[in-house]
């Protein structure tokens, strides 16, 4: 697994890097945000750690330019705002961690998204078809009405966990940690905002997403 190291301070890259690679990770680097989307469309890597205050493109700018790409984005942010957290997770990325971290932390999180990422790819050859969505676990495409939907990792995530249990009310601390993986340290509001991006990306299906009031959310196919 290749992961692009994206932070223009040495000393955090380096601490970064070695711990990655003790771990049997693949890592590059980058000191700059137009050099990690030039890096990021060449080489299309495994996961990015980005930071959000770079020179000339910010993380917020790198995330935009690479949304297509569909690559899983764990930002880096010495800001504790929850409004640039959130911000980081509306254009796109799967996860953020402030500055300082634990080192611990930031592989389990790593480690954490890859797998669920690499769960899928080693899927027999399925497909899940629910009402006019199709959704191909191995390859983790998404067609809606024939039409191919541009999901980010998290959204198909999402979509795969709500399609796999119809009408089963989810709380958002349940989504949490079953999307994420882990006991998510943060604000569950996330999880409101994956939803609403997805929601956005189903179109005229959007009430397949629905919200119970107090608790959380279920998908329920209706036509």
């Amino acid at each position: 697994m290749k992961v692009l190291i994206v932070d223009d301070e040495p000393a955090i890259v380096d601490l970064i890097k070695i711990n990655l690679e003790l771990e049997g990770f693949e890592t590059q680097y980058c000191h700059s945000g137009k050099e990690a989307v030039k890096y990021a469309q060449a080489v299309i890597p495994d996961l990015i750690l980005l930071d959000i205050m770079l020179p000339d493109l910010n993380g917020f700018d790198v995330c935009k330019a690479i949304q297509d790409l569909n690559i899983p984005i764990i930002m880096l942010t010495a800001k504790n705002d929850i409004k640039d957290k959130l911000y980081g997770l509306e254009l796109g990325a799967d996860d953020y961690i402030t500055k300082p971290f634990d080192s611990r932390e930031l592989i389990a999180r790593v480690k954490t998204i890859l797998r669920r990422v690499d769960k899928y790819n080693i899927k027999d050859d399925t497909t899940i078809v629910v009402g006019p969505i199709s959704i191909n676990t191995p390859e983790r495409i998404v067609h809606i009405d024939g039409v191919e939907a541009a999901l980010t990792p998290k959204e198909f995530d999402l979509l795969l966990l709500f399609s796999e249990n119809q009408r089963k009310v989810f709380s958002r601390e349940n989504i949490l940690e079953l999307v994420w993986g882990y006991e998510f340290i943060g604000d569950s509001r996330t999880v409101d905002i994956h939803v609403q991006r997805l929601r956005r990306k189903l179109g005229v299906y959007n009430h397949f997403v629905k919200t119970i009031f107090g608790i959380g959310y279920k998908f329920e196919v209706v036509v």
